[in-house]
């Protein structure tokens, strides 16, 4: 017999108008009635639509109110503003240059705030401004900005006159590709008098008082910020008549990132005999923070309390601090191979380009120091590579697909590459080589198979013309089954070639199975051990490290010139995983992919006639 309860756990449409129709059937004046030959079967249909969209809105609606849930930007920055999160803007990419006038005059020369610099970037020009005055007095009658820091875009200046009877008036900053980091408050005191406070920006309540001259940010709705300021009790706030001046660079964010030729438009000071030397390229023009950013970064953020104790904290600061950052990691220097005790580490991926300037490392670092703790000094280092050789040996059934096995094998590489790009090449991207294989037997139905193997390699950078000893750290386990593994074959290590002080041969590294590293030169097909301990190789440390050498010059790699040594090992584990300031990467350069048709007959006893080799990719 139906049900005289309605049942409301359905939120589907034909779900909730069947359980409308079990309900009313089971009432004595509907027990006979034809619901889909009535109109009332239209009133149902109104109805089952109405209670669907109203259990759809209650769910996205609870979905918004919480941070991982939130989709819509809005709600995603009004939570995370909760939390004392404030998204970062985009970023200008910033140049470092040193400007000489020539022919100047005068016991002072000043660049003014808003000069205009020109470059280009693949036939496309850019600008960059100067975002303050600069004076200077001459030394030995050389007139020299040194360290100016350059800002990709428009330098624009917007004023709002304060009324304190609008209790809707707002400061906003009219364009959604303002740089915030280069915004300037000022607040006149009137049309009439031009006398001029600049406020600072405030991210910390704690030390604002009734006379601070401070200003803060928020994120708006329609995603461009407002600047706010305090109610009188916490900041000072802004009088009627008083005019709002807001300075700030409107950028192309990353479009400009790399330039380094720059050229003056206009004059220094009167003078246009102008010489811009670049010290670093421009760096650091990010995109407005990301959804996906704000979800992660605004609880790390709240978490720290202003301040930096934890690692977490420092990669939190960092990336507020440097919006172009694809990856962080931090950790203490004694976890060092060699202990270095009050430091923290911080490795810094950018997303653009694979090293940080010294002069934006210097910015990061000082920047850092107003949330450090005790006497802990951060220290920004490069990341270190660590290169994945794969060669896999693709099989394939040719009744299952029309490809051909070239086809099929840029499909494979095309996969490789995709997973290099979004799974590695960042801090925390581990290796897996199930996931990878899997991935590559997914790529078509008719693949069957595929072998592959890998070894990993680092980029030696000698010191050309001097004696150094040499330590690379792969940080994973080598392949040592037992003592003297493969000695007579050089064991699991091997180098590119190089050329030593003294001796005209092309000299090549290997091992002999017992932890020693050996120098060798080949001659008529023969090895000639020259050193048989030029080094030591931890096989449960993953430690290279390489005696004292004076090289001269470095082969050649694959034909082309170069300036570094291959130092390529086999691993332990197919599992490549990270560790500190290790990025594992998939080398692109020496993929080897051979795809084959599958001859292989189960059962028969001619498996395996017929194989041919591929070409390899």
């Amino acid at each position: 017999m139906p049900s005289s309860k309605l049942d409301i756990s359905e939120l589907d449409f034909d779900l909730i108008k069947r359980n409308l129709k079990v309900f009313l059937q089971s009432q004595a004046e509907f027990q006979d009635y034809n619901f889909e030959g009535s109109g009332l079967s239209i009133l149902l249909d109104t109805l089952s639509y109405n209670t669907h969209y109203m259990g759809y809105l209650a769910n996205m609606a609870t979905n918004e109110v919480y941070l991982d849930s939130a989709d819509i930007r809005k709600n995603i920055v009004s939570i995370a503003r909760m939390l004392g999160y404030t998204p970062s803007s985009s970023k200008s990419p910033t140049a470092i240059v040193d400007i000489t006038v020539n022919n100047a005059t005068g016991t002072t020369l000043t660049l003014d705030k808003g000069t205009i610099f020109k470059t280009k970037i693949d036939e496309i020009g850019y600008q960059f401004v100067v975002n303050s005055d600069v004076t200077i007095t001459p030394s030995s009658g050389v007139y020299k900005f040194s360290n100016v820091s350059l800002y990709e875009g428009t330098l624009v200046e917007y004023k709002y006159s304060v009324d304190n009877n609008d209790t809707d008036q707002k400061f906003i900053i009219p364009s959604d590709k303002a740089d915030t980091s280069t915004l300037n408050v000022i607040v006149q005191n009137s049309s009439q008098d031009t006398a001029r406070t600049t406020y600072t920006y405030s991210k910390d309540y704690a030390d604002v008082n009734a006379d601070s001259e401070v200003f803060f940010l928020q994120e708006t709705d329609t995603g461009r910020f407002q600047i706010y300021f305090g109610d009188g009790i916490i900041g000072k706030r802004p009088i009627d008549g008083n005019i709002i001046i807001l300075q700030y660079v409107v950028t192309n964010e990353v479009n400009a990132n790399g330039a380094s030729a720059f050229t003056l438009e206009g004059n220094v000071g009167g003078f246009t005999n102008v010489t811009v030397s670049s010290k670093s390229a421009a760096q650091g023009g990010s995109l407005a923070e990301t959804n996906d950013s704000i979800r992660f970064n605004a609880p790390f953020d709240y978490s720290r309390q202003n301040r930096a104790v934890t690692s977490t904290d420092y990669e939190t600061l960092v990336r507020n601090i440097y919006p172009n950052t694809l990856s962080v990691s931090s950790w203490g220097g004694e976890d060092e191979e060699t202990p270095i005790y009050g430091v923290v580490k911080i490795s810094i991926k950018p997303q653009s380009g694979s090293t940080l300037t010294n002069a934006t490392k210097q910015t990061i670092i000082t920047k850092l120091k107003e949330f450090n703790v005790a006497s802990v000094r951060p220290e920004i280092v490069d990341p270190e590579i660590t290169y994945i050789i794969l060669s896999s040996n693709v099989n394939y059934d040719t009744k299952l697909t029309a490809k051909s096995k070239e086809t099929i094998g840029s499909e494979v590489i095309t996969t490789i590459q995709d997973y290099n790009l979004n799974t590695l090449q960042r801090f925390d991207g581990v290796f897996r080589f199930s996931k990878l294989s899997s991935l590559i037997d997914s790529v078509d139905n008719s693949i069957v198979s595929n072998i592959s193997t890998i070894k990993i390699k680092k980029l030696l950078s000698p010191t050309i013309g001097s004696s150094t000893k040499y330590d690379l750290f792969f940080r994973n386990k080598f392949y040592h089954p037992h003592d003297g593994h493969q000695s007579s074959m050089g064991g699991i290590l091997s180098s590119s070639g190089f050329i030593v002080d003294g001796n005209a041969n092309e000299m090549f590294l290997d091992e002999d199975g017992s932890g020693n590293i050996r120098r060798y030169y080949m001659a008529s097909g023969i090895k000639q051990i020259v050193n048989p301990t030029q080094g030591t190789i931890d096989y449960d440390t993953g430690q290279v490290s390489i005696n004292s050498l004076t090289i001269s010059s470095v082969s050649n790699i694959r034909g082309s010139a170069s300036t570094n040594i291959e130092i390529t090992v086999e691993p332990d584990s197919k599992d490549i995983v990270p560790v500190r300031n290790q990025v594992i990467e998939i080398d692109e350069n020496v993929l080897s992919i051979v795809v084959s048709p599958d001859t292989f007959v189960g059962g028969s006893a001619t498996a395996g006639v017929g194989y041919t080799p591929a070409s390899s990719y």
